[in-house]
């Protein structure tokens, strides 16, 4: 890490131990990714990463994973060696160019689990150095992380989550959903488009709510402007007294119907139901009255303002984008990723799919 401490980070529990633990935030993704298949079946992931100590404060980085090979998920005795170890040392040089493996996590299937003397024996056995880490998942989704040290697992009250530009660890989860045959243009269920709309519409609604207001006080405003403009020009005037109550009867009535327009919305889904187009429009008529001189009466004009939503709110998802690499084009920076997951209703951010519009915070 280059001697500093990251920037960007998320606390995740009680982070008052020694070591402190650092999870990468793709990493911590695919943590996510395979506690599906986890359900099922036992799954192993050796950590890479490096220790090391800054500002006199040890820490453990975890910057990439890689899964284990070969893991026997039928025997109910643990039986991870050496052999898996040197397996993943390989694939690791592969993706991750010096970096270190610091650990090794499970996913366990089943009932909740908690440390085995299985585990530690595994542990002892394949990572006897001083910080070394295990992390244990179980079914219920709980997550219970241990560093070695003196001569023992010792559990963490909590970790830190961190931001960055990870292309090793991207090129590894693209080259993994390959493998499975799934792709990064993977689509969303249909709950999760519906999300998409439940924002857009009270995104919507609120907007509409602000410009009602807005264009009730300008015409009313205007109104008074034309009944002072209009009662100076024409006091002691009997006749132009009468366009004056012509004139405001007119500006009542259009301030009326302007309050009671509906505005329409309009939604599209495309690519197999996901993706979602709205379209709004207002239309309200402002009418103006102008006096001359020679006491001419006047007549009101109607001009037609409309207002949509603006290109600028959305983004349009292309072939190879996740949301760090959007948040990165649209904000120069990742860290309103979780914004962007968050404004479009998204539960697992990774999965967008190519054509389809993100609302942008």
């Amino acid at each position: 890490m280059q001697g500093q401490f990251p920037k960007n980070v998320k606390q995740v529990g009680n982070v008052s131990d020694s070591p402190k633990i650092y999870v990468e935030d793709y990493v911590d993704t695919y943590f996510n990714q395979l506690k599906e298949q986890g359900r099922e079946s036992l799954v192993g992931v050796f950590l890479i990463g490096e220790n090391t100590v800054i500002e006199e404060q040890e820490c453990i980085y975890v910057t990439g994973a890689v899964q284990m090979k070969d893991l026997d998920t039928e025997s109910k005795e643990l039986d991870i060696g050496k052999e898996h170890l040197e397996m993943a040392k390989a694939e690791s040089k592969e993706y991750f160019h010096g970096q270190e493996i610091v650990g090794w996590l499970l996913i366990m299937p089943g009932h909740p689990v908690g440390l085995s003397s299985s585990m530690t024996r595994v542990h002892e056995k394949l990572f006897p150095d001083k910080n070394s880490l295990f992390i244990l998942i179980d079914a219920e989704d709980e997550e219970q992380i241990y560093t070695y040290k003196f001569h023992e697992l010792m559990q963490m009250g909590g970790h830190y989550i961190f931001y960055e530009k990870n292309p090793d660890m991207q090129s590894y989860m693209i080259s993994e959903r390959k493998q499975i045959g799934v792709t990064p243009s993977e689509m969303v269920e249909d709950r999760a488009a519906k999300d998409f709309r439940s924002t857009v519409r009270g995104q919507m609604e609120a907007r509409e709510q602000r410009r009602e207001s807005r264009y009730v006080y300008l015409t009313s405003v205007l109104l008074v402007i034309v009944v002072l403009a209009i009662g100076i020009s024409t006091m002691n005037n009997y006749d132009k007294m009468n366009s004056v109550q012509t004139s405001i009867e007119t500006l009542s009535s259009a301030m009326r119907q302007s309050s009671s327009k509906e505005e329409g919305q309009a939604v599209e889904d495309t690519q197999d139901g996901k993706e979602v187009n709205k379209e709004t429009q207002e239309q309200e008529n402002l009418q103006a009255v102008q006096t001359e001189d020679t006491g001419q009466q006047m007549e009101p004009e109607v001009s037609t303002v409309q207002e949509d939503l603006g290109d600028e709110d959305y983004y349009v998802v292309e072939k190879g984008d996740t949301l760090d690499i959007i948040s990165e084009k649209i904000y120069g920076t990742i860290s309103k990723t979780d914004a962007i997951r968050q404004k479009n209703g998204l539960e697992d951010g990774n999965l967008i799919f190519i054509g389809q519009k993100l609302l942008l915070p």
